[in-house]
């Protein structure tokens, strides 16, 4: 059965960009419930930790850099189907790739600087989620 929370990061891009009312706003549009938010910036260790599932990857050191580089905002989202659901809102991680109307097809810079991160898995959103919020910090 499918999970009824997900939990998101608009990248520093997108808050460097401006777009992160415009973001929100298509999440809420797309019946997404807010049950915690808030905006930070990830320490070098906190984004380490964060991302440590890439650590062997190649890219792993620009994507700590980039993700400590300006301010994010962390949130959990509340639907039905809330990880499936969500992957289709934001779209494909290559901006180029990703379909019309999605989130990074309409903010992304780049596969890199792509706006927006998305639990890939159930069991993945409720770590991601805990990562940043306790359960009594969600409503």
């Amino acid at each position: 059965m499918a999970g009824k929370i997900t939990f998101t990061m608009l990248k520093p891009d997108s808050v460097e960009n401006g777009y992160t009312g415009a973001i929100l706003e298509k999440i809420n549009a797309a019946g997404f419930r807010i049950v915690a938010m808030e905006m930070t910036q990830l320490s070098k260790k906190q984004a380490e930790t964060f991302y440590e599932v890439h650590a062997e990857r190649p890219f792993y050191g620009e994507l700590v850099e980039y993700m400590t580089s300006g301010p994010i905002v962390a949130a959990v989202l509340e639907k039905d189907n809330a990880v499936e659901d969500f992957r289709t809102l934001i779209g494909a991680t290559n901006p180029a790739e990703a379909a019309e109307g999605t989130i990074r097809k309409l903010y992304a810079e780049s596969i890199s600087a792509n706006a927006i991160h998305g639990s890939d898995s159930d069991d993945n959103a409720q770590i991601e989620a805990s990562f940043f919020f306790s359960t009594k910090n969600r409503f």
